[in-house]
């Protein structure tokens, strides 16, 4: 009942007759850990910091998950760690979301890893994968695609997989790996609460592109209100971990680092119950 409650009121912000105003004010729960005084007034900008690939014990883990700031982690189903990494990152705090495998236009299938959506599965088929998905991630209260180009552009398969997100009162995040996306289009029509990344920070893995990456989010951050920045442990892990160890100090004087949750529900309704 009470997730139902938080669509409703993602529904009524989306038509505007919820006020906006009460969203996202939240500093970070636990910041004295995190980076920044709960004492203080939280920064009017916000900074979610989304952490793809966990769940296959990936380079860069540890770094991540220790970041003095609350992050977002994004972790695989049906991997070696899944159930230990999104485990660590409830106890520490984070948010958990799924991060679901889903088919590209281009790329390798065994870069998809098990029980990905396909653009060639029943309805069914789709359907089950997305709920077997969800018992597999603990704590999770959202999804995102890993990968996904050619999926997230096929409306029968994500109207399939936004019905069982909001089945289960979650959000979906969307990478934003194509820009023939139906993700909004058919959010906004069921009712699923939505998010999009809005900079890959390490698409390229070299500490100096990710720094030009970090700027850039400074950048976006001086024209609008909130940012979604996506990461990945793996290959380039270390590296963006550094780089946002390195930055966070100096972010933190006018951007509060915030979980995806806290830039969809009002402060009021904060505590989100996961599923064990």
């Amino acid at each position: 009942m009470k997730r139902m409650l938080q669509i409703g009121m993602a529904v009524l912000m989306t038509a505007g007759l919820w006020p906006s105003s009460t969203w996202g004010t939240e500093l970070n729960r636990g910041a004295a850990g995190h980076g920044q005084d709960p004492g203080s007034k939280a920064p009017s900008k916000q900074l979610a910091v989304v952490i793809d690939d966990f769940g296959n014990s990936m380079t860069g883990t540890s770094e991540m998950m220790q970041l003095p700031i609350h992050i977002t982690a994004a972790v695989m189903p049906f991997m070696p760690t899944t159930k230990q990494d999104a485990e660590l990152a409830h106890k520490l705090g984070h948010d958990v979301i799924i991060h679901m495998p889903m088919e590209p236009n281009r790329g390798k299938p065994e870069w998809l890893g098990p029980g990905a959506i396909m653009t060639n599965l029943s309805d069914e088929e789709i359907r089950s994968r997305v709920e077997a998905a969800i018992q597999e991630v603990p704590y999770a209260i959202g999804m995102n695609n890993h990968m996904g180009s050619k999926v997230t552009a096929d409306e029968r398969v994500m109207r399939i997989v936004l019905s069982v997100v909001r089945a289960h009162g979650m959000f979906f995040l969307d990478s934003r790996t194509t820009f023939k996306t139906v993700i909004p289009k058919l959010s906004a029509e069921l009712g699923v609460p939505l998010l999009s990344n809005e900079i890959f920070l390490d698409d390229v893995y070299t500490m100096e592109h990710i720094t030009k990456q970090v700027g850039v989010a400074k950048r976006h951050l001086d024209s609008h209100e909130t940012c979604v920045v996506i990461g990945h442990v793996g290959p380039p892990g270390k590296k963006t971990a550094a780089v946002l160890k390195d930055s966070i100090p100096r972010m933190l004087q006018n951007t509060s680092f915030v979980r995806l949750s806290e830039m969809l529900i009002p402060s009021a309704e904060k505590d989100i119950i996961p599923h064990p």
